[in-house]
């Protein structure tokens, strides 16, 4: 089942995340670096944030570098636009 992207950008860890991804693509073990959190746990709520739209992964060797998905937020920015005006 995948994960409302409201539900995830509600825990802590996942917004520190996604802030730290705005910034600019990063690998797991460069996220994990600003957590007290596992890198068990970091790659579990990427997985959240991956499976809701709000990130995207590509492969470069063996690494798996995260970015930000524009198109998912771009969905979140419309939902709540319709509430102004």
């Amino acid at each position: 089942m995948t994960m409302d992207a409201f539900q995830a950008i509600a825990d802590p860890n996942r917004r520190y995340l996604l802030e730290e991804l705005r910034r600019r693509p990063r690998t797991v073990n460069q996220l994990a670096e600003g957590l007290t959190i596992s890198r068990p746990a970091v790659s579990q709520h990427l997985k959240a944030l991956l499976d809701c739209g709000l990130v995207t992964v590509t492969s470069q060797g063996t690494r798996r570098i995260y970015a930000i998905n524009t198109d998912g937020f771009m969905r979140l920015n419309l939902w709540v636009d319709q509430f102004w005006g």
